[in-house]
């Protein structure tokens, strides 16, 4: 059940600043042809970090030009790092990068859209506001995005997305929480909400979205991930079923440390929201902290799961693998 993934040489083209915390990168194939992709899309790159390789996966921005891919990166100083060995890249460097592939598509038939978008969450947003701006000027469907960021320089795109969205966009700057209850209420029956940025924002707006009691598939969301509660330190896991304990290096996931002890896993999204890495806990030494926006609250109030490609835990987890012997 583990995705496949057809990798292909690939260089930097260009490289452009937009925030002094995010930095873009266009990516040409080798082949000279990059293929076309719906908004929401993503790109599974593969990042030499810690001394090794490692595959990070980010949103594709913008529309497609059938020659070059866009991302953006976020740099964090006290990441896995991912995104410093990005920004250590330069024109002309070279890598390894997948097809685009999509979890976070978009419908065209509600009547009414918002789009809520929280940092560098705004990546996989970008083209969705062209294409959902495009539907309102043909169609008549109302469309509104919020967009927030601790500062105004932080707000990347914000001159293309002015362009496109008028007055129908509304930024947020600082840590004053959005009223999402209020935007939520003003939209009409049948409305749909696309969301990405930190998980605090996602939860808040899930909440705020259950008490609503609209239907569940109306919302639809995407995580880059969360830093997570606790710092990002080691910690040790125990796996009877294969006799192993190991050491889950602060530069790595759960996920990538038990794939590197040869323990099969399960996995597809490797961004905490579709649950198949999820693994049973059987003890706890310590504290997990949940980093996926898969598990219910009251499940990860109970520790009796764990989903491996973004959660972390500090002192010792003992878990049982999927593996079952012939």
């Amino acid at each position: 059940m583990k995705s496949e993934i057809h990798w292909m040489p690939a260089r930097i083209a260009a490289v452009r600043e937009l925030t002094p915390t995010v930095r873009e990168f266009l990516i040409r194939p080798d082949s000279g042809v990059a293929s076309d992709h719906e908004p929401g899309a993503h790109l599974q790159v593969q990042v030499l970090a810690g001394g090794r390789m490692q595959t990070r996966s980010y949103s594709l921005v913008g529309e497609p030009d059938g020659q070059a891919w866009r991302i953006a990166v976020k740099r964090l100083d006290d990441g896995r790092g991912g995104s410093l060995a990005m920004w250590k890249l330069a024109v002309g460097d070279r890598i390894l990068v997948s097809e685009p592939q999509s979890h976070f598509s978009l419908d065209l038939n509600a009547p009414a859209y918002l789009v809520v978008a929280g940092g560098i969450g705004i990546t996989p947003l970008v083209f969705m506001a062209r294409r959902l701006a495009a539907l309102a000027q043909r169609s008549g469907a109302s469309v509104r995005m919020l967009y927030g960021a601790r500062s105004r320089d932080e707000l990347a795109y914000l001159a293309e997305l002015q362009e496109v969205l008028g007055d129908r966009l509304v930024t947020h700057e600082g840590s004053a929480p959005i009223d999402f209850a209020g935007e939520i209420a003003r939209l009409p029956a049948g409305a749909q909400v696309y969301t990405c940025g930190p998980v605090p924002m996602l939860e808040a707006v899930k909440q705020a979205w259950s008490s609503s009691a609209r239907p569940l598939a109306d919302l639809r969301f995407e995580t880059f991930g969360s830093s997570g509660r606790l710092p990002t330190k080691s910690f040790r896991v125990k796996v009877p079923r294969h006799s192993l304990e190991i050491e889950v290096p602060a530069n790595a996931t759960l996920l990538e440390a038990l794939e590197a002890a040869g323990v099969q896993t399960l996995w597809d999204c490797r961004r905490g929201e579709c649950g198949l890495c999820a693994m049973d806990v059987t003890a706890l030494e310590g504290e997990i902290d949940h980093r996926d926006v898969f598990l219910s609250e009251h499940e990860k109030k109970g520790n009796s799961r764990i989903c491996a490609c973004v959660s972390r835990a500090v002192g010792t987890l003992t878990i049982d693998s999927a593996y079952r012997p012939d």
